[in-house]
């Protein structure tokens, strides 16, 4: 009977034994645990564009419209702005189509192209004139991409060396970036866009990504590049804080406009022209100054 208690005793320390164990490593537990803290969100980029141009404008500059279109699929296109004047109403516009960019392509006397690259509805926009366009179909390029593929973005390391160079990069990254969750978007990367910068124009082209020589399919791997097009040249006029308006952030100096580029050259003709009728005048007046007086003996008086 005692060896019975004894061993009945024996059982129960190691069960307290086991329990006070069990607690302590729960408490120790309990201690380790860190506190919940929630996942920092995954920032997204939702970044869309207004695409829409003047009245006024040319085929050529239509066309190009249709490029930049077919190049960014998170674009949407609108229709034409009946006024050149009211340049506030891009932001509401912008706002209407869920879009926070907005290209606008202004055109003045059917022959000069003007672009506007804008942050909607708080700034800056950039104004800039195009110049030097070709189109895909003008340019017969051997390149060819996936339509609504994502394309990388090269700048020139120029950019960074000026205020304005690092504010143009970061509108543009905003503008050309295609995002990945766009609607229209593929999930391939297979061409590049460059934006280099030179005589303080920004030159854009378009290039296709090729990983294999197609002279030798079965060769080993060789990246090379191949145009695409389009291609054109921005000279930036201003930098505004706001959207379409606002304080002047920045100011090309050296910027002289097409129009008075043509009336420098319509005033070089007429100063030729003017020339051209001095002398005139200065030869007829040599004539009748060498012009001999008429004789009293001339054959003309004598046989009147």
């Amino acid at each position: 009977m005692t060896s019975v208690l004894k061993a009945q005793k024996a059982n129960a320390m190691k069960a307290d034994a086991k329990g006070k164990g069990k607690r302590k490593s729960d408490e120790m537990d309990v201690d380790e645990v860190a506190p919940d803290v929630p996942a920092p969100k995954r920032t997204r980029n939702k970044q869309r564009v207004l695409l829409l141009s003047s009245r006024g404008i040319t085929h050529r500059m239509r066309h190009l419209m249709n490029d930049i279109e077919a190049l960014l699929p998170h674009v949407k296109k609108d229709s034409k702005l009946d006024s050149k004047n009211h340049l506030h109403l891009l932001p509401e516009l912008a706002d209407l189509n869920n879009c926070n960019n907005a290209l606008y392509f202004e055109a003045r006397r059917h022959e000069d192209l003007y672009m506007w690259a804008s942050k909607t509805p708080n700034g800056p926009s950039i104004k800039m004139h195009v110049q030097n366009v070709h189109t895909m179909d003008e340019l017969k390029m051997t390149g060819n991409c996936l339509k609504g593929s994502r394309g990388l973005l090269s700048f020139d390391k120029g950019f960074e060396d000026t205020e304005w160079g690092k504010l143009t990069k970061e509108v543009f990254t905003h503008i050309f970036g295609v995002p990945p969750q766009a609607r229209k978007a593929k999930p391939f990367i297979d061409h590049i866009l460059t934006f280099s910068l030179i005589d303080e124009k920004i030159w854009f082209r378009n290039y296709q990504i090729v990983e294999k020589d197609p002279t030798q399919p079965n060769g080993p791997p060789q990246t090379s590049l191949v145009e695409i097009g389009p291609r054109f040249v921005l000279t930036p006029i201003r930098i505004f804080e706001g959207a379409f308006s606002g304080a002047t952030v920045y100011s090309n100096p050296e910027f002289v406009s097409p129009a008075a580029v043509r009336s420098a050259i319509k005033r070089e003709k007429g100063a030729k022209y003017g020339n051209r009728k001095d002398a005139e005048l200065e030869r007829s007046g040599r004539k009748e100054a060498r012009k001999r007086e008429e004789d009293e003996l001339a054959v003309a008086k004598v046989f009147a």
